[in-house]
């Protein structure tokens, strides 16, 4: 693969065999950030679980101290007062089956992030297929099957975000924007973390935390001590 020039400048700054602390691991990636766009920042976090097992699932989520950098667009399925909750409290879309029509028929996807109320999950239900691959579906693990909505979206806008671990035991989530800053990268680096690690399943054998790398959408990849968490 033909990397940039400004790739390969940035790659300079990175010494490969190295495992950073976490925040030398935030400043080389706020460094290395060099796009002509905001670039989003990501971890990635290979486990030691297995993903065939049930008990065995790492998933969850946590608020952001900083944010994600995003602005998230929240869709809420429900009826009544709910409704009346949901949109006071700052949601972009509010229905029941008029957005399940909508999904269903006009293939619209023009949110971030589906919350439901419980009471609606069996009309939900019938858009699973669709929601699921793109990782809309609402879900109690991750806050989004709720009766307080009013809370899910006001933690959702002020930077929640799930993490979730996929079939080759990896975790990717973002934990903010290049413009944050090492310091603020580090703080929410640091809350992921921490919400990660008390997820651990209790089956889980031998280490946990296998290796873990920062990255920017166009830059290259910096590797952080697992350790130091």
């Amino acid at each position: 693969m033909k990397h940039g020039k400004k790739y390969m400048d940035s790659a300079k700054l990175i010494d490969t065999t190295m495992q950073y602390d976490p925040d030398q691991a935030c400043d080389l990636v706020a460094k290395t950030g060099k796009a002509k766009f905001d670039e989003t920042v990501e971890i990635s976090i290979r486990l030691g679980v297995d993903p065939r097992h049930a008990d065995q699932q790492v998933r969850g989520a946590v608020v952001l101290p900083n944010g994600t950098g995003k602005t998230i667009r929240v869709l809420v399925i429900t009826k009544g007062d709910k409704a009346k909750e949901a949109e006071a409290a700052g949601a972009d879309y509010v229905g029941a089956e008029d957005m399940i029509a909508k999904i269903q028929q006009e293939n619209w996807f023009d949110f971030d992030v589906c919350v439901a109320t419980p009471d609606m999950m069996g009309l939900v239900g019938r858009i699973g297929r669709i929601l699921g691959p793109k990782g809309l579906m609402p879900n109690p693990k991750s806050g989004t099957v709720t009766m307080d909505v009013g809370k899910a979206i006001n933690e959702i806008k002020a930077g929640k975000v799930e993490y979730r671990l996929d079939k080759t035991a990896i975790i990717h989530c973002p934990i903010g924007k290049v413009s944050f800053g090492p310091e603020k990268l580090n703080q929410n680096l640091t809350a992921l973390m921490e919400a990660i690690i008390k997820a651990k399943p209790a089956t889980a054998k031998g280490t946990y935390l296998r290796s873990i790398y920062l990255s920017s959408t166009m830059g290259p990849s910096v590797r952080v001590n697992p350790l130091k968490f």
